[in-house]
């Protein structure tokens, strides 16, 4: 991970736990309930806003850039420097198709409930009954998740990995443009650089692009991702530019939003793993309760096998398998490389919602 960003070494690990270490929970203000998406009542935190392909010319280049070959050996990013930790976009670890129950919740502390908000998100209609799914399992029951997830390729221009065509996750989710994705900060920004030649493919299945290719107008991410790459506020958006004379959930729909929820619930996750043995030509999927990191983050965790390029793909609360829809929660973000069969994603909280409204708000010309 970045060489600012808060490392823990692994030898501490066993003491931080026999001790009961454990960093607190992130803290929102009691959310509220507004449609498909849940809202806070606190004020935004100003979030980072940075200026992509704004124009029609630029958008026209960077969807000729994206031609099969490029997108077919786009990789997963590597985490600059040494460390514990790595993005969900880095390599495979070794460990990634394995059932991992025994790295499951049972893990975390048993009550880390402190500053936890009460309003619980509402459940859609035909939510799951509670399962677990670690190993990282093709997703074949179509519906909304097929249409709404997809692939994120750019090209990396800071650091070692400058040059580099990369490959992320996102999601398209309901706003007030209809342009919104949201993915994960490392996935629009890194080594200090925003990322270049941006694009979304909703519906990315095994090469093909069944709803086109949508290049971002606009990258936005949090304060605190931008200005020191905060692993705990790894959260970032993307406002698409409408293609056809259409929006982006106009034609595929779109995913609700929840912020500042209770921890510790059923959470589907989503991405496009790239990383061995996966290679990013289908959407995969993991289930089961989320648990607090105990260790160096404020991040919640969930066992999933899924490998590189997962990074920036969704989590969901209250998702329906019939329908394919939920309320998107988090996003993947990292694993630690002593634990590969745990994914952590940032917690929600009112600097995730910041960039949400930012972002819906934004212009599309």
């Amino acid at each position: 991970m970045h060489p600012r960003a808060r490392r823990l070494a692994v030898l501490a690990v066993p003491a931080l736990a026999a001790a009961g270490a454990m960093l607190p929970a992130a803290h929102g203000a009691a959310a509220t309930v507004t449609g498909t998406v849940t809202r806070s009542a606190a004020a935004d935190p100003r979030p980072a806003v940075h200026e992509a392909a704004d124009t029609a010319t630029e958008q026209r280049t960077v969807k000729r850039f994206w031609t099969v070959a490029r997108m077919e050996t786009a990789k997963p990013l590597d985490a600059p420097g040494a460390g514990d930790r790595h993005f969900a976009a880095a390599g495979s670890t070794g460990d990634s198709t394995g059932d991992s129950t025994g790295g499951s919740a049972r893990s975390a502390p048993a009550d880390a409930s402190a500053a936890r908000p009460a309003t619980v998100a509402p459940s859609l209609t035909g939510a799951a009954r509670v399962s677990s799914r670690t190993s990282g399992s093709s997703w074949t029951a179509g519906g909304t998740v097929a249409k709404t997830t997809g692939r994120v390729f750019f090209t990396v221009t800071a650091g070692s990995d400058a040059g580099r065509n990369a490959s992320c996750s996102g999601t398209a989710v309901t706003s007030a443009n209809k342009s919104v994705v949201i993915t994960a900060g490392h996935c629009v920004k890194l080594n200090g650089a925003f990322h270049a030649n941006w694009v979304f493919v909703p519906g990315y299945d095994q090469g093909d692009r069944p709803d086109g290719t949508w290049p971002a107008i606009t990258l936005l991410t949090t304060a605190q991702w931008n200005s020191g790459e905060n692993m705990n506020y790894d959260v970032a958006a993307a406002v698409v530019a409408p293609q056809g004379g259409k929006s982006l959930t106009d034609v595929v729909g779109g995913q609700g939003v929840a912020f500042n929820q209770p921890r510790g619930g059923q959470t589907y996750a989503f991405g496009y793993p790239a990383g061995g043995p996966y290679d990013g030509s289908k959407l995969v999927y993991c289930s089961g309760r989320t648990f607090d990191d105990y260790l160096s983050s404020q991040d919640q965790g969930l066992s999933c096998g899924m490998t590189g390029g997962a990074s920036g793909g969704p989590w969901f609360l209250n998702f329906s398998e019939r329908t394919g829809g939920g309320l998107l929660n988090s996003v993947n973000s990292f694993k630690y490389n002593f634990a590969s069969y745990w994914m952590f994603g940032p917690y929600f909280g009112p600097e995730a919602e910041a960039v949400y409204n930012t972002a819906q708000k934004a212009a599309l010309t």
